[in-house]
């Protein structure tokens, strides 16, 4: 079993800047995709960015410029670096790993960021 333990979240004003980190602990060989998805209040969950086990990266259109992933492979821990925080950034924050070799998907709980305008 794998979990998965974000921490970062809070309140902040719009402008500012946050640091989510993730920690994968448990029983796996590797973690192969990372990401943090957001649930904003009443609406669906969405990827935010993802990072890939060489490193490729991807952005939702929304927070390109504004978010960057990272990864630590040695401590099985990434981070999501936002600045420039919009309201509309206010949602549940989940990370999310895929291991290796079993293509296990697993979540975190989640954290709240609060962006107030």
């Amino acid at each position: 079993q794998v979990q998965l333990v974000e921490s970062g979240g809070g309140l902040v004003q719009a402008g500012g800047s946050l640091r989510l980190s993730c920690v994968a602990s448990g029983s796996f060989f590797s973690l192969n995709a990372m990401a943090f998805y957001r649930q904003p209040p009443g609406l669906q969950r969405e990827l935010v960015a993802m990072i890939t086990s060489t490193r490729r990266t991807n952005y939702a259109d929304s927070v390109k410029g504004r978010f960057t992933i990272s990864r630590d492979d040695a401590a099985n821990t990434w981070y999501l670096q936002m600045t420039s925080l919009k309201a509309e950034d206010t949602a549940v924050y989940y990370c999310n790993a895929v291991t290796y070799p079993t293509g296990t998907n697993y979540w975190g709980k989640g954290t709240l960021v609060t962006v107030s305008s």
